[in-house]
């Protein structure tokens, strides 16, 4: 009897680690931080059948995808990507039974590795007063979905911060950066820059851990960093980051194949894919943890189908890859604004009848 009990307890061990294993808890995910915007100017949704269908049910039902990425600003211009209209989102990704992220840009608007602008009712604030304000911040915002049912499963603390956490430059009237002839921008208050206050980068990164797990102890924290494919990257903003004090329980990347080329056109798609899935692999051995693509995007180009369907091509092997050559340690794959149309965001999934491209269909595999 005793052996018959620890072999039904082996099965049921072994029932509970299948159910928990990557294979079949690997997220597909989509940030759709534009579309109550979208929605209040009148923007509706089609399937490939022409038939109108809401945004984020279309999502679901047809392209598979079971995670919402979403932005949150401290004190934006017009309540845009404000903590009530992060409310909003929330609400409607529980009712669709989807898991949820939240994204901390901890600025009044774009935060990215060109810029991390200081909210401006933080400027002028010491380090230690500074670290109050993303503590109380991210409380705040949390606390508002926690006490309307939202629990989110995973919160990004800073949005690509490869170059660090609220530091300032010089922008224009309408809030994007001022670049000089080389596109460099003029940095204002390098506070928490990592080439000159590591320390206080990492502070940042450890006052918005420890706050989100002061809300939500189980959910997962991820620190935030772009251009996936480059490894001496990671090691560089995560190793200041781990000697200077903060934590974090998950790596996200940014792969833009895109941008990269665009910068650098030496490069391929294909070739800064593969980098990405190592360093995937090289981070989550390094660090210990597992890492998740939050940010993709393939370019939409309706004159050029054959664009769309290398976008396609990518974005399959990218999933496919990140799913079985990692070691178990890539949870997921979020594609960044998906449901933009072309006239506004080149690297969007839809059209310009609002309906799925064909890049979309990689997430049907």
């Amino acid at each position: 009897m005793k052996r018959l009990i620890l072999f039904l307890c082996g099965l049921l061990t072994m029932s509970n680690l299948m159910a928990q294993s990557p294979a079949t808890d690997f997220v597909k995910g989509a940030d759709v931080g534009f579309l109550l915007g979208q929605e209040q100017r009148g923007v509706k949704f089609h399937d490939r059948q022409g038939r109108e269908r809401e945004c984020l049910e279309l999502l679901k039902n047809d392209y598979h995808i079971n995670a919402i990425r979403m932005r949150v600003w401290v004190n934006p211009r017009g309540g845009d990507c404000d903590k009530y209209a992060l409310l909003t989102m929330a609400r409607r990704v529980k009712a669709l039974g989807m898991d949820f992220m939240v994204d901390f840009h901890y600025s009044d608007w774009w935060a990215d590795p060109a810029k991390q602008n200081i909210p401006k009712a933080w400027l002028g604030h010491s380090f230690e007063e500074m670290k109050q304000d993303v503590r109380q911040h991210t409380i705040e915002v949390l606390t508002l979905l926690r006490d309307n049912g939202i629990t989110p499963r995973w919160v990004q603390v800073g949005n690509e911060t490869a170059n660090g956490l609220l530091w300032s430059v010089k922008t224009d009237e309408r809030g994007w950066e001022v670049k000089d002839s080389l596109g460099n921008t003029f940095i204002t208050h390098s506070m928490g820059h990592i080439d000159t206050e590591p320390q206080q980068y990492a502070g940042f990164i450890r006052a918005g851990y420890d706050a989100v797990k002061e809300v939500f102890p189980e959910a997962i924290v991820i620190v935030h960093l772009d251009r996936g494919h480059l490894q001496q990257l990671y090691d560089w903003n995560l190793d200041t980051i781990l000697k200077y004090g903060g934590k974090f329980d998950m790596v996200g990347m940014s792969l833009y194949p895109y941008w990269a080329i665009e910068k650098d056109s030496t490069l391929t798609a294909d070739g800064i894919i593969t980098n990405c899935i190592a360093n995937i692999r090289h981070v989550s051995e390094k660090y210990h943890c597992d890492v998740m693509i939050v940010e993709t995007g393939y370019e939409v180009d309706e004159q050029h189908p054959e664009v769309m369907e290398a976008g396609r091509r990518q974005l399959s092997r990218l999933i496919r890859e990140a799913r079985s050559a990692t070691n178990g340690h890539c949870r997921g794959v979020f594609y960044w604004e998906p449901q933009c149309l072309p006239g506004g965001y080149r690297l969007g999934a839809f059209d310009s009848t609002a309906t799925p491209t064909a890049i979309m269909d990689a997430f049907i595999q």
